[in-house]
């Protein structure tokens, strides 16, 4: 269970594999094994596997409780340089799509290549407010709240409402990259969403990033990495993708 010091974190991680860095940045209510636990084993055989817990999240420690999207692109290229990386492929994963987006743009001599599955070109801000401390209660989500009181108590250290707020607050305003953050994304692309994803689609994303290899998964919603989903599909077209970015 290592830790690794970035700027103001004390940054969990896990670590699977051997070969090229291939990291793995995870969506908003899970962290990085969680979100990731259908593509560890198929992966790990071909690369280094990085999975670690944002800013905010998981096992991570940080003395703020404070953070958002763009923090977290520049916590992962501190995770990098700290690990002495210098160049990866990244996977994210909704809230992590849009931080691999940050990253390739910010840091373009870093990024390999890019993947990103539920991702969006901008904000999608209409359900966000469900899942506020106060509508949970109300609704009487018991089980999501424990899960966030379990999942994430180390790294909020108990406030799991400030947690939550947070979130919702990222989900409303991010991805917000500008005209030049897009064009500044170079590095090959392959951007995976669901045909029934209410979060962003392929399209959008295509016209923010015209060299883009995209995949509408028939029948799949936001989550078609995931377990009992579409994972095995997603596997080997992630897989094959980067195959082709090594052959280069």
């Amino acid at each position: 269970m290592p830790y690794q010091t970035c700027s103001d974190l004390n940054l969990y991680y896990e670590e699977f594999g051997r070969g090229e860095a291939l990291l793995f940045l995870h969506s908003h209510f899970s962290r990085g094994l969680l979100a990731f636990s259908a593509q560890l084993l198929p992966f790990s055989g071909r690369y280094r596997c990085l999975c670690p817990d944002f800013r905010g999240h998981g096992r991570t420690l940080c003395g703020s409780l404070d953070w958002n999207s763009r923090m977290i692109a520049d916590d992962m290229a501190s995770f990098l340089d700290a690990l002495g990386i210098e160049r990866a492929h990244l996977v994210g994963y909704s809230c992590g799509a849009y931080v691999g987006c940050y990253l390739a743009a910010r840091y373009p001599h870093k990024v390999k290549s890019l993947v990103t599955i539920g991702g969006a070109a901008y904000p999608r801000a209409e359900e966000a407010k469900d899942f506020l401390p106060e509508n949970l209660e109300a609704e009487n989500k018991t089980k999501f709240i424990e899960d966030m009181k379990v999942r994430h108590r180390e790294a909020h250290r108990g406030d799991w409402r400030t947690f939550l707020r947070t979130t919702v607050a990222d989900w409303q305003t991010h991805p917000s990259l500008t005209d030049a953050e897009w064009s500044a994304i170079r590095c090959p692309a392959l951007f995976i969403n669901g045909e029934h994803d209410s979060c962003g689609t392929c399209g959008e994303l295509l016209e923010k990033v015209p060299h883009a290899q995209t995949w509408e998964v028939q029948g799949s919603g936001h989550r078609p990495l995931f377990v009992g989903e579409r994972a095995a599909e997603v596997n080997a077209r992630i897989l094959e993708f980067l195959a082709g970015v090594d052959g280069v």
